[in-house]
């Protein structure tokens, strides 16, 4: 740690809109910030968002956001004494974290012992289970012998899950409903995991039919202290990614919230955890819920924990890196309201949400009161087929649920994109559909609604609206809807 006990300038180690947040909050703190880009994103807005910026040298991700020694020059030549990672690309990257540490810089994240041990899927399993945290019926021997696993399949009991060991973001997952399925799903799964995380190993979990994807927002310090944020609703997923995220949780019986905090608690105190972190739960449909990993990093979706607790999560883990103590009690923490976000992608619902790359020749985002909206691009910028095609995410906050998602519905109604192909249409049938507006959500709640959410319905603005696009911007548009049937290079397999 600095000897002067405080950051004075901070490099972000990542690109788009969680760039520029933490840019803010810094810059509310009197703390400089350095930005890296490739030489792809030059007219992005988190290109110039900080104090400094420095250009990442490289023609792929290996060569510019995932190449740490180029990460550690440029803060070294910056002068900044301190790293944030974000989320996605190395924030739960071990070797990352000790890399930082090593270099005489602070890392703004928990030790690399931690994320080590968090990060392994099994090995967390293992963890969990010792302390008597409840996990998903499961195998974790890493096993490659398809006798063996097929074995070991048929005592847990069609479905079964067959995911990744490392990272996460839906990247070597898959669904097997019965013995003949298996070893094909086990083949593409160690394969696409492997190109996703340098590491094919696989573990198989019991797939629990429609389940709830519910987890806890924690934060520890170096002093001993861990607190929860309370709890956020996730369940709304497309290729095992979340697109529709809530806090708090509908529909969720407060014993079993309080139940559920405590547990996350419990896995912070015994790991010594530090950070920020979330605690990741899946409940089945008789209330039950169990471990299903531990995300050791800031998440996409914690505006929602904001909106309704009203604390800056990034000063948090700022003023925790410095070594300061968390400025609240668990009694001082309160859920106040509710508060819906939804991500805006560039992508296809309607072709199984193939990202859809192409120049956004317009793209406005509302300015309302209770809305937020941290937007990675801006008119005229490029969606690249090499990064997560996220153009922004939009969150409402209200007294009410109810008031929370009409702010939010309003906003989306009011947000103009224009040039590449995206959701923000599909977004408001969730929101508009009768069983999210009365709490029924489930991971499987797109498949379910498939025919409803899926289905062109064109008011009379959104026609006008199209064909203005088209007479402007046919050519370019039909440029980006080809561009979106080629191969997705994805940036996010951490991105939960």
């Amino acid at each position: 740690m600095k000897k002067n006990g405080g950051i004075k300038r901070l490099l972000i180690a990542n690109r788009g809109e969680i760039t520029c947040r933490i840019v803010a909050t810094c810059r509310a703190m009197g703390i400089e910030t350095v930005t890296v880009f490739a030489s792809d994103d030059k007219d992005l807005p988190h290109a110039r968002a900080g104090d400094f910026a420095v250009l990442l040298e490289g023609t792929n991700l290996s060569e510019t956001y995932l190449n740490i020694q180029k990460l550690l020059a440029a803060a070294r030549a910056s002068g900044a004494d301190a790293i944030h990672p974000g989320y996605g690309f190395l924030s739960e990257n071990a070797r990352f974290a000790e890399a930082v540490t090593k270099a005489r810089l602070i890392f703004v994240g928990p030790p690399a012992k931690v994320i080590a041990l968090m990060g392994d899927k099994g090995e967390s399993r293992k963890l969990c289970q010792s302390i008597g945290v409840p996990t998903v019926p499961g195998y974790d021997g890493a096993a490659k012998d398809i006798k063996q696993i097929t074995k070991e399949a048929e005592k847990i009991g069609y479905p079964v899950l067959v995911k990744a060991l490392a990272g996460g973001g839906g990247k070597g997952m898959r669904i097997v409903e019965s013995a003949k399925e298996l070893a094909s799903a086990l083949e593409s799964a160690c394969s696409e995991a492997g190109n996703a995380f340098g590491d094919d190993r696989l573990l198989l979990e019991k797939y629990l039919v429609r389940p709830r994807h519910i987890e806890v927002q924690v934060f520890s310090d170096t002093h001993g202290n861990h607190l929860h944020l309370f709890e956020r609703e996730c369940s709304i997923q497309r290729r095992y990614q979340k697109i529709v995220e809530e806090s708090p949780a509908p529909e969720l019986p407060e014993k079993t919230r309080e139940k559920m905090v405590k547990t996350a608690i419990t896995i912070t105190s015994h790991i010594g955890y530090v950070g920020a972190g979330t605690v990741e739960f899946i409940m089945d449909s008789t209330g039950e819920f169990y471990f299903l990993e531990m995300n050791t990093r800031l998440q996409v979706e914690h505006p929602v924990t904001e909106m309704v607790t009203g604390f800056d999560l990034v000063q948090w883990q700022i003023d925790v890196a410095n070594g300061k103590k968390l400025p609240v009690t668990q009694k001082d923490i309160k859920q106040n309201g509710h508060a819906v976000e939804v991500r805006l992608y560039a992508e296809d619902p309607d072709k199984e949400f193939l990202p859809a790359p192409g120049t956004l020749h317009a793209f406005s985002p509302p300015h309302l009161p209770h809305v937020r909206s941290e937007n990675g691009y801006k008119s005229g910028n490029v969606v690249s087929a090499s990064y997560d095609p996220m153009i922004a995410k939009l969150a409402a906050w209200g007294l009410t649920r109810e008031e929370a998602i009409n702010r939010l519905h309003n906003a989306l109604s009011q947000t103009h994109v224009s040039g590449v192909i995206n959701n923000r249409a599909f977004l408001m049938r969730v929101l508009e559909h009768e069983d999210f507006r009365a709490g029924k959500t489930s991971t499987d709640f797109i498949a379910k609604h498939k025919k409803a959410l899926l289905e062109a319905h064109y008011s009379d603005d959104e026609i006008a609206s199209l064909a203005a696009a088209y007479l402007l911007f046919g050519s370019a548009t039909t440029q980006a809807t080809t561009e979106s049937k080629t191969e997705y290079s994805a940036w996010t397999a951490g991105l939960r």
